[in-house]
């Protein structure tokens, strides 16, 4: 049996839009300003703010913890957060070890209570055809770039990187390394100016870890809109915030940073995961991210 949230007060980036959603099952069956079926369950939530659940990039996973640590971390770094999607990467450092890479960090998720992708992060020197037609296999959501030396990004074949990545398309992702912060500016600059000119698939910045993915990114990596969305069939995973008037214009980066004490309900796939400051830990209930298509949806 389905239900109706009624009087939902959904945040899409700065602005609160007033609706009533229909669930059945693990989906969002309707979304309109009134639902009238008689036959269904209501709950009233006019007294919270209503936000998809996020989706955060992590890459400090203790993956070889004791199962008390992976529980500790999973529950403060994620549940209690309103996170129920993680993005992390394995590093590569030879082309022939990306498979056997892939499946030790998937292994090591195993318990996870929320659902994962993994991506690679690679060297520049690891960019090639070759490389990219075997993320294409494994339908890897993004390859992250270790960005050491401006001179190497001119140096790459990007007609072929370009031909490589089609049709598949998932994005290059930059990482400064250290030893080009103080000049990261320039160097995003360069990123960005090679990605657009040779029309390659990217995310033109750095991604920020522990905040919430913003929609375009989520989009260009194959997740949004079916997770991180509140949108017409897509899965039932959302956060309740006791409504108030200091968090009435803020937007989901603010509310995940600042009102974090105002979270009281997080919903992962139809299930109540997190009530107040009770949550529940499901091992294995988080599922493995097989992305079909990046960027499948026009934003």
């Amino acid at each position: 049996m389905g239900y109706i949230i009624e009087n939902a007060n959904i945040l899409k980036e700065t602005k609160l839009t007033k609706l009533s959603l229909l669930i059945e099952g693990d989906h969002i069956a309707a979304k309109k300003e009134r639902i009238l079926h008689n036959k269904y369950i209501r709950m009233n939530a006019e007294s919270y703010i209503m936000t998809p659940s996020f989706v955060l990039l992590d890459t400090r996973i203790p993956l070889n913890a004791s199962f008390q640590e992976f529980r500790k971390y999973m529950v403060e770094n994620f549940l209690l957060k309103g996170c129920t999607t993680l993005l992390t990467y394995s590093s590569i450092t030879y082309e022939s070890e990306l498979t056997e890479k892939i499946k030790e960090t998937k292994t090591a998720l195993i318990s996870s209570p929320i659902d994962f992708l993994v991506g690679v992060k690679i060297s520049l020197r690891l960019l090639t055809p070759t490389f990219i037609r075997k993320c294409k296999k494994e339908r890897i959501p993004a390859i992250f770039i270790n960005v050491e030396d401006l001179d190497d990004l001119t140096s790459i074949p990007w007609g072929w990187i370009r031909e490589a990545l089609f049709p598949y398309n998932c994005p290059l992702v930059p990482i400064i390394s250290n030893q080009l912060k103080k000049d990261a500016k320039r160097a995003l600059s360069k990123w960005k100016d090679i990605m657009e000119n040779e029309k390659i698939p990217a995310i033109l910045e750095e991604m920020k870890a522990d905040q919430p993915l913003p929609v375009p990114v989520l989009n260009k990596i194959g997740l949004y809109p079916q997770k991180a969305s509140l949108l017409h069939g897509a899965e039932v995973s959302y956060n309740l915030y006791l409504k108030a008037r200091e968090i009435i214009n803020v937007d989901e980066v603010e509310l995940f940073h600042y009102h974090s004490d105002r979270l009281l309900v997080t919903v992962n796939k139809g299930k109540v995961v997190r009530a107040g400051e009770e949550v529940l830990f499901k091992p294995g209930y988080g599922e493995y991210v097989r992305v079909r298509t990046p960027s499948y949806f026009a934003l």
